[in-house]
């Protein structure tokens, strides 16, 4: 069974690939150590790729896995696993 279309295959592993750099980049800023503000700023960038990396799997999750358990008649496990991801982006 395929869990993620390869189309957002693609795109998730480009994007963590991107936050891979970020991060490595930021270890790198710790080391030389550059002024806190610009760091902050290169966080908040990771923060906002690992979102949108998070964002695109729920997509996926909704649009693919939930929907095929909905129309199999698994409506109990897709509310459960609705308000687990629920749960877990409230976090």
């Amino acid at each position: 069974m395929e869990y993620i279309k390869d189309k957002n295959k693609r795109q998730l592993i480009r994007r963590l690939k991107i936050i891979e750099g970020q991060t490595r980049g930021l270890q790198e800023m710790i080391e030389k150590d550059t002024y806190c503000i610009d760091i902050i700023t290169q966080t908040s960038a990771v923060k906002r790729g690992l979102s949108s990396v998070e964002d695109l799997l729920l997509e996926n999750h909704l649009g693919g896995c939930i929907l095929n358990q909905i129309k199999s008649g698994q409506t109990d496990k897709a509310q459960k696993e609705i308000l687990q991801v629920y749960k877990l982006k409230r976090k």
